[in-house]
């Protein structure tokens, strides 16, 4: 039997990336995957396919809508949809194949098959031919995952009442897509087929989109979503019924009123976030516990209740996002090294990949609120920058948030071009405490967007933006 200094269960980000640091810190590690290729959610059927499709559309989108502003004749654009799903293919396939290449790299050994413990130092693992291996592992780091969650009542048949993953392979651009659900996922593959022409109608129980950013990126990006793509919404609508029949859904809700609601469409897409998993895992045999959302229960090192078992990601506590897991991934690596690694929750960002795209870090104004903290708001907005002329993308704003004393940045919200990038500034502001006055005194190139935050954060710090 192979023994390992450490395995991890799961080849997402974050589990790949802690297989890595393990290896680069000097221990025998061991990669588990269930499917044939690595990556996990992200990768195959998440943040990466999505993108590719958000790109591709993108193009099309500006090409029918904005070309001609800038002078450019283009006749006859027409999407090919099967096209466009085989380059997010191929995406994907170049991707994955760069995680395999750093497996090798880093001499991590990869297995292909579904891990379970045997007990909390032994793993087994089932192959797709029905054989079996075992390996024995001094440490084990769970980075399972997740898989897209939905509610009670509702039969997703994959065929017209989808998930995101079949989302990311129709051959056919609906005709009404209708969308459980406000939230990122949803928005974004809703801005994938609304810009090839469907109609999308959105379903959603709370009485804002992206309820847990700051309501004024909600309310603006609800406001370009309908205005753009044309989006209908129906805020605080409680699902009670999705059918289908032939190619024709149903879906039902009632409003807050108690008053009801029938909408038909051709595709019904779940989005109503996901939900930790851990399924066949042999957690038992382990001994690790569990919470009662079957969340895997972990300490501020991220040991679960077991001391040579760790779990991040999406299967702990958090918010569910790659670059989180990432962090984790690191951090159980260097900790299991015996370093002080650290991450700070409250400034891992949050990004909405629709257009304009939507970035967060830090506390929300509902949150300051809430806490009784007194503080300073500087905004600036996105018509006001010249670079945003330039590329016809002027709407949206940067939003910085300070600290009414101190003057210490205590949030950033940004709706507009590129604020998925933009955001890192955002991040290292805080990282570092920075202040709002020692980000308007930091140059920032001309023209760029990023000139936003530089103004944002002179009327936060002095009421005094220079270009408004």
């Amino acid at each position: 039997m192979e023994k390992f200094d450490v395995t991890v269960i799961g080849s997402g980000p974050g589990g790949y990336v802690a297989a890595i640091r393990c290896a680069q810190l000097g221990m025998k590690t061991a990669l588990i995957e269930k499917y044939p290729s690595l990556g996990g959610t992200c990768l195959n059927v998440g943040c990466i396919p999505s993108k590719a499709l958000l790109d591709s559309t993108e193009h099309y989108h500006k090409a029918v809508h904005q070309f001609a502003d800038h002078g450019i004749e283009v006749k006859g654009v027409k999407v090919d949809l099967p096209k466009m799903i085989e380059r997010k293919r191929g995406v994907v396939k170049a991707t994955v194949a760069g995680i395999d290449y750093l497996m090798k790299k880093n001499k991590i050994t990869v297995f292909t098959g579904h891990g379970s413990f045997v007990n909390k130092n032994m793993i087994e693992i089932l192959k797709a031919d029905g054989s079996k291996e075992q390996i024995e592992s001094a440490k084990t780091i769970i980075a399972t995952g997740s898989k897209p969650a939905s509610l009670p009542g509702i039969e997703i048949d994959k065929k017209r009442i989808i998930t995101s993953t079949e989302a990311l392979e129709l051959q056919e651009i609906p005709k009404h897509m209708i969308i459980i659900g406000g939230g990122v996922i949803g928005l974004e593959l809703g801005s994938v087929y609304a810009r090839l022409g469907a109609k999308v109608s959105v379903v959603e129980f709370m009485d804002s989109i992206i309820a847990t950013m700051d309501r004024g990126l909600g309310k603006e990006l609800q406001r370009l979503l309908k205005k753009d793509l044309g989006f209908e919404f129906y805020l605080k609508h409680k699902v009670t019924g999705v059918s289908a029949k032939g190619k024709e859904v149903t879906v039902s809700a009632d409003n807050d009123k108690g008053e009801k609601i029938e909408l038909k469409g051709d595709y019904c897409l779940v989005a109503v976030g996901r939900k930790t998993y851990t399924e066949n895992l042999g957690l038992d045999k382990a001994g690790v516990k569990v919470d009662n959302r079957g969340r895997i229960e972990t300490d501020e090192h991220l040991k679960t209740n077991v001391d040579n078992i760790y779990a991040i990601g999406d299967v702990i506590k958090g918010a569910m996002l790659a670059h989180k897991a990432e962090e984790e991934g690191v951090f159980v690596a260097e900790t299991m090294a015996g370093q002080k690694p650290h991450i700070n929750y409250n400034l891992i960002p949050g990004v909405v990949y629709t257009w304009p795209e939507v970035a967060s870090v830090g506390f929300t104004e509902e949150q300051l609120k809430e806490q009784g903290k007194k503080y300073k708001v500087g905004s600036f907005p996105f018509k006001a920058s010249g670079r945003a002329r330039a590329s016809m993308d002027t709407d949206g704003f940067v939003k910085v948030l300070a600290d009414e004393a101190t003057d210490e940045i205590l949030g950033v919200h940004m709706i507009g071009p590129r604020c998925a990038d933009m955001i890192a500034e955002g991040v290292v502001a805080m990282e570092y405490r920075a202040s709002a006055e020692d980000i308007a005194r930091m140059s920032h190139a001309h023209p760029t967007f990023t000139e936003n935050m530089k103004e944002a954060c002179l009327d936060a710090t002095a009421k005094r933006p220079i270009h408004l």
